[in-house]
């Protein structure tokens, strides 16, 4: 059936089921997603309303608001923040976090995009659907904003001795502190001055986070006056999807908030942006610690601005072309910056963006000479010109338009609810006023452009069209500044000491008597019964069965075993061949994560790499290949390790995907020395530029690192340590002989896998079983077999010891950690241990760490891996009060009166992210991994059990019993002069 009768039928079927005060628009069944997308129009407001009809319990909400700030002062995003502490209905001061607590959600958050905000939520409880509902609306449209919320979250002035007037001034708040942490990202800063020059007259000109330098410029009055005006109904976009029906969620938002408003004559929107009539060549510059050598830390990037995302043979285009040009490794403009040696790695920006109205395509280098611009400017036209010239092999342009199918169809829901994920790839177009419908309902732009690609001068007539003769151009070099951060600080400093010179006694004592009101109101409890809520009779009783088929397939005289999970997949399958980890010498185990990395990013017998990139590609989602290594249950000092090479595709393609799979595990090359070359320097380039990103994950996982085996593998591995560990890698196989020894090395190391015993896991549609089982056995009859002589199992030495070190690196903020040993997973504890986490993050360290303190996160996990108790803080302006405040928290517990909810909300937490959605596939995965893992439904069960039934008594106990100061660990990340000031807590320093 085509688009168009699809949208004439649903109209006779569907005009009824709008409430009175929403006209229907349009209705249209997308089979590949499984939904019906239904178009919606408040008549009254103009408020637009698109649900999609699903038959997934998990329901999503989502309110998008246009907002458009012109200039940095980080309006919109801030008042995202202030909106969410406290509404005309419900007046307590954070209903947001609050409600977090008395909920079981599976997702809660808001964001602030370059031109939209939008606040999403998600749950699988229809009860708690409803009061999020409530709670949320009566947030964006009758929010308080009150003052002292904008100090708090916004910016502020306060004394550093607050009641003292004689003490330096500070600038302070939770926004100004996030922005600080972001824009110490040299990708954040790169961006930021990318969309600078590409968009020199519109919205994206300027950070819509907010600059720190120009946050604090930004006043209450201007805050109300774009609350006003950019949150409204006549301004909003509502999106839903899920089994509840359009009419429900209608009578809701007519009830709760839309039938309160009247047409607001607004029309916010982002202009044109005015175009170059020539290439804009520019030099800015970003902080280096001032430490680190400064030679070859250049970005360079080019980047033209395109047409508009609404418009979706644009976009398509755009995205096809992109997807040729810098997909893989064997794309020609991917493979022309990976092979240069005028920089180091390609840039992180590299791709298309096309979330803004208008689209901008990026490409370039990092880890360049500063003189190298004109040479890789060069190197970016040359490529182009040559791939206008001479076209695109077919089976690349084939390669990049199965990846569009394939993302299509894919149910994803891991990381984010699968229905969120539906509305996110829609709000950009709906916002904008483009067509969400048409733009998840991809099957017509696909069936175009493979008629398009027919025209072998289709993809070089969009280069040349798109980029060649686009003198909207703008040519970035990045260069790197040792002093920048010094004359940030500097400059900082210096405007405190005008501010103060010029303050009046009247004046200082308005900042002194506005911090303590502050400190009162964050100090003062709200009525949590002003809250609606769920309660523990709410929690599901059981936690779903998944029940495999298992089977068997023979190698040699060797028996492998096969699991299958008949899931849901809408058309994919997925298959994992899963490897117990052998024992490994030291200089074998050392060389893990990297050869993991770099497996499936290498030839296959005859096939180059290049060509395997295609290969992949064209019929599969990619490879990937990792080690899993986790604590024993019981004991933390013991471990499984294994390792999982993996792949999905079509199930019309699973036979190729068999034989990929198979060929690169029986007959991966090790000769590729420029290809190796090349990942190790990108994989080095992408962790180095991540630290600040993930500083509260570092710091946790130092913290923790020396209380297990398998922690202090993953500080090595992935942690702090890793990044240094890579950098002497990444220099020493420079020297092509180094570069064949550690090729030597993963040989060595691959024999080993190819010896062990091994499994596999497939996941497909209940029906399509015996196919996969079948084609599973003869692709892998001829592969290397496992042996079961004299194999001995991973295992790594014990440890039980407390780290405290400081690692310095270029950052304006600090990500502060502090670990105590505890318990293994399986011992009685570590569910009021993990209870504890939630108890002491709900109740203590976010008014002290996030209100107070002005971080922008902070909390507290039970970890199984290392069996430890671990406090941490995320773009913190303090060090040493955070790490005394993880003191006090555990003097709060034991000695504090406390009210009856505060455990049930904890408990609610718990039990929250244990139910947390996942895709059909990812449930699979879940339950596989757990059983091989020792975590049987029955632990499980029971773990949920001790969490409902934790006591306030519990709490206090595991307290009392496991926070020794003596055996505590510090892990921190910070500047270099931060260092300094905390030299007298004796703390091991490290340069990142």
């Amino acid at each position: 059936m085509s688009a168009t009768s699809q949208t004439v039928d649903a109209k006779q079927t569907k005009k009824g089921s709008a409430h009175p005060a929403f006209e229907w628009i349009r209705s249209q069944r997308i089979d590949t997603l499984n939904i019906e997308m239904q178009e919606y129009r408040h008549s009254k407001t103009g408020a637009a309303h698109f649900h999609l009809a699903s038959e997934d319990t998990e329901n999503v909400f989502l309110v998008a608001l246009r907002t458009v700030p012109m200039d940095s002062k980080g309006v919109a995003h801030i008042l995202e923040h202030t909106a969410l502490c406290g509404s005309k209905k419900y007046p307590v001061r954070d209903p947001f976090f609050m409600m977090i607590r008395r909920s079981l959600n599976t997702f809660m958050n808001a964001f602030t995009s370059s031109d939209w905000t939008a606040y999403p939520f998600a749950s699988k409880n229809r009860k708690d659907f409803q009061n999020l509902l409530d709670v949320y609306l009566d947030a964006v449209f009758f929010s308080r904003l009150h003052k002292l919320d904008f100090a708090q979250e916004g910016h502020r002035l306060e004394f550093a001795e607050s009641d003292n007037p004689k003490s330096d001034l500070q600038f302070k708040g939770v926004v100004f502190n996030e922005m600080k942490g972001a824009m110490s990202s040299t990708n954040s800063i790169l961006w930021q001055t990318l969309s600078k020059y590409l968009f020199p007259t519109t919205t994206y000109h300027y950070n819509s986070g907010g600059d720190p330098d120009h946050i604090p410029d930004l006043s209450y009055e201007e805050l109300m006056d774009f609350y006003k005006t950019h949150y409204h109904p006549s301004n909003a976009v509502f999106m839903t999807y899920g089994d509840i029906p359009a009419i429900e969620h209608q009578t809701q938002f007519e009830e709760l908030a839309l039938s309160k408003f009247e047409r607001l004559d607004i029309n916010i929107h982002v202009e044109d942006e005015k175009r170059y009539f020539a290439p804009v060549r520019v030099q800015e510059s970003y902080p280096l610690e001032s430490s680190e050598d400064s030679q070859d830390k250049t970005h360079i990037v080019v980047g033209w601005l395109l047409g508009k995302s609404i418009d979706l043979n644009d976009l398509f285009e755009a995205q096809l072309l992109s997807s040729v040009l810098l997909d893989t490794s064997a794309s020609p403009l991917m493979n022309a910056l990976e092979t240069s040696e005028l920089g180091a790695s390609p840039s992180p920006m590299c791709g298309l963006e096309d979330n803004n109205r208008e689209m901008s395509f990026l490409c370039g280098l990092e880890g360049c000479a500063s003189d190298k611009t004109a040479a890789v400017e060069q190197l970016i036209r040359d490529t182009l010109e040559k791939v206008a010239e001479t076209g695109v092999p077919a089976d690349q342009v084939e390669a990049a338009l199965h990846q569009l199918e394939l993302h299509q169809r894919e149910i994803t829901g891991d990381s984010h609810p699968y229905g969120l994920q539906l509305i996110m790839a829609g709000i950009s177009s709906a916002v904008h006023g483009g067509d969400p419908i048409q733009l998840l309902d991809i099957e017509p732009a696909l069936a175009s452009l493979r008629e398009k690609i027919k025209d072998s001068d289709f993809i070089p007539g969009l280069i040349r069209r798109l980029l060649l003769t686009n003198s909207h151009n703008i040519v970035l070099t990045l260069n790197p500044d040792p002093h920048y951060a010094e004359r940030q600080i500097a400059a900082e400093v210096e405007r405190l000491k005008t501010i103060k010179a010029a303050l009046t006694s009247a004046e200082a004592q308005d900042i002194v008597e506005q911090s303590k009101a502050l400190a009162d109101r964050q100090e003062s409890e709200d009525d949590p019964g002003l809250l609606p809520k769920v309660g523990l009779e709410d929690v599901p009783k059981e936690i779903p069965i998944l029940t495999p088929h298992s089977s068997i397939i023979t190698l040699g005289d060797q028996i492998v075993p096969v699991n299958f999970y008949g899931q849901g997949t809408n058309g994919l399958c997925y298959q994992q061949v899963v490897i117990e980890l052998p024992h490994l010498e030291d200089e074998l185990l050392e060389i893990l994560p990297y050869y993991t990395a770099c497996l499936s990013e290498f030839g296959v017998g005859e096939r180059s790499y290049t060509e395997v990139q295609t290969w992949q590609s064209r019929i599969s989602g990619g490879l990937s290949c990792y080690a899993n290594i986790r604590a024993d249950s019981d004991d933390e000092q013991k471990n499984k390790a294994i390792l999982i090479l993996s792949s999905k595709a079509l199930f019309a393609n699973q036979d190729a995907m068999n034989d990929l799979l198979q060929q690169t595990f029986s007959d991966c090359r090790f000769d590729e020395v420029q290809r190796l070359q090349e990942i190790i320097e990108q994989i080095t380039a992408r962790r180095e530029s991540s630290i600040t990103s993930q500083g509260h994950s570092l710091a946790m996982s130092l913290a923790s690192s020396g209380f297990s085996p398998s922690a202090q593998l993953s500080h090595r591995f992935t942690g702090l340590a890793g990044i240094g560990t890579l950098r002497g890698i990444n220099k020493a196989i420079r020297d092509p002989d180094q570069a064949k020894a550690l090729f030597a090395k993963f040989a060595a190391l691959h024999a080993k896998v190819q010896a062990a015993p091994r499994q596999f896991l497939l996941i497909g549609e209940a029906a399509k079983q015996q196919v996969l089982e079948t084609a599973l056995g003869l692709a892998w009859a001829n592969s290397p077999v496992p042996s079961s002589d004299n194999f001995r199992a991973l295992s790594l030495p014990g440890t039980r010891e407390s780290v405290r070190q400081i690692w310095t690196t270029n950052t304006q903020v600090n990500f502060c950690a502090k670990a105590y040993p505890t318990v293994a997973a399986s011992h009685p504890d570590h569910a009021p241990l993990t209870v504890l986490a939630g108890f002491m993050r709900n109740s203590f360290l976010h008014r002290r760490i996030r209100e107070q303190g002005g971080a922008y996160g902070g909390g507290a996990d039970q970890n199984s891996n290392s069996a430890s108790f671990r406090f941490f803080s995320y773009r913190d302006p303090r060090l040493e009060e955070t790490l005394k405040d993880y003191d006090a928290a555990v003097e709060w517990v034991l000695s504090a009166k406390h009210p009856a909810h505060h455990l049930e909300e904890a408990v609610l937490g718990v039990i929250s992210s244990m139910d947390k959605s996942s895709s059909p596939a990812g449930e699979a995965k879940q339950d596989f991994y757990n059983k091989l893992f020792g975590r049987t439904l029955e632990q499980r069960m029971a773990f949920r059990q001790q969490v409902i039934g934790t006591t306030m008594d519990d709490l206090r106990r595991v307290a009392s019993t496991y926070f020794d100061p003596a055996k505590a660990s510090i892990g921190v990340i910070t500047n270099a002069q931060q260092a300094k000031t905390v030299a007298h807590l004796n703390l091991e320093t490290f340069t990142v």
